[in-house]
């Protein structure tokens, strides 16, 4: 009972010491689950009996519980994580985890949506309803600027600089970048401002809010999209983060330097942007396939 008493303490103080270093709710919120399951599993063990081993077992445990290796691969980071800050408390020796590798994952394309499919969209939220109006200018943001909904959320009237329509973004480990928007994007956020938000709430401090006149949550904002793929005649399976996809697959499309959607993404590493210049070179492939007469059959 000891034991057990003493490893809550220590996970709760991890908690505490990812708070105080900037990481972000989500991957806290990861953590937490990752490692609940893994003390569940490893209840019966002394923490500093676990070897890599035992870790090993804990994943041959995941894939028999039909884990994807994307998943087991997260377990892995969170798992790493845990030990490396216990090793740096003195609390154990070694990390047990470092002798893990993670397994391979498939790459897969993000999926995107066409100009025309894009249209369609946008088309269904009513510009003459408070909602509707709040609506189309989530669809815009995201579209426009490429946000993360846990961006979009906590995006406040004090981080947006109308005269250079640029917003301030906190992102990821409580980096900041700025992300742009154009001339459509301006115009809503304009309506919704005069003719939407002011009859939510005027004393909020945040951009987009509920029916309630309180800030949105990124639950909201995925239930938003659902309806209105609903609403729409489009059979494809979209989500927010769709929408950041369209924009850096487009961006790609046009022309855009790759370090620029990189900065405007917020990717620390350019590999990960670097997988939309597939989607890009797929595209570029279909034009010449259609185009091109000696591709011609």
């Amino acid at each position: 009972m000891v034991w057990v008493i003493f490893v809550k303490k220590e996970v709760a103080n991890f908690y505490q010491y990812l708070e105080e270093n900037g990481y972000s709710l989500n991957t806290i919120i990861s953590y937490k689950k990752d490692l609940n399951q893994f003390l569940e599993f490893a209840k019966d063990t002394n923490l500093k009996d676990i070897d890599h081993n035992f870790i090993r077992k804990y994943l041959q445990f995941l894939y028999d519980q039909k884990y994807t290796s994307k998943s087991v691969s997260r377990h892995i980071s969170s798992l790493k994580s845990f030990f490396k800050y216990l090793v740096k408390m003195g609390i154990i020796k070694e990390n047990p985890c470092l002798l893990v590798s993670n397994p391979k994952i498939e790459k897969k394309l993000p999926n995107y949506l066409n100009y025309n499919d894009l249209e369609v969209l946008f088309s269904i939220p009513d510009q003459n309803d408070v909602l509707g109006l709040r609506n189309l200018l989530i669809l815009e943001l995201l579209y426009s600027c490429g946000v993360r909904v846990s961006e979009l959320v906590n995006i406040k009237l004090s981080d947006i600089d109308f005269s250079n329509q640029r917003i301030l973004i906190l992102g990821k480990g409580n980096k900041e970048r700025y992300v742009l928007y154009g001339s459509v994007c301006d115009k809503i956020l304009k309506d919704y401002l005069n003719n939407s938000r002011s009859k939510l709430n005027k004393n909020s401090e945040y951009l987009l809010l509920n029916k309630f006149g309180n800030k949105i949550t990124d639950r909201a904002i995925r239930m938003i999209i659902d309806d209105i793929v609903k609403k729409s005649s489009l059979k494809l399976n979209i989500s927010p983060h769709t929408l950041r996809h369209t924009f850096a697959t487009h961006l790609l499309n046009e022309g855009a330097d790759l370090k620029i959607v990189q900065e405007l993404l917020g990717h620390e590493n350019i590999a990960t942007t670097g997988i939309y210049t597939h989607v890009s070179n797929e595209h570029l492939r279909k034009v010449y396939l259609s185009s091109h007469p000696r591709a011609r059959r």
